[in-house]
């Protein structure tokens, strides 16, 4: 099987696109479902058992808040 590389992807969206991928994240954990989405150039089937959490972030006056979903890949 080949190895997938390690990889750390940051992309920016239009509003009205990020919205409609919350949204679909949002019915996807709340029917308990698995969540399919691209970012890059790769597309990653999310499962319904992923661990959810935010994360915030604080340096000086610049703040983050990031939602992240963990999960093993097989």
């Amino acid at each position: 099987m080949k190895k997938k590389k390690n990889r750390d992807l940051e992309k920016e969206y239009p509003r009205h696109q990020f919205i409609a991928k919350l949204r679909r994240l949002a019915d996807a954990l709340e029917s308990n479902s698995a969540f399919t989405i691209q970012a890059g150039n790769e597309r990653m089937r999310i499962p319904s058992n992923a661990i959810v959490n935010i994360e915030h972030e604080r340096n000086g006056k610049a703040e983050e808040l990031e939602f992240q979903l963990k999960w093993e890949s097989k």
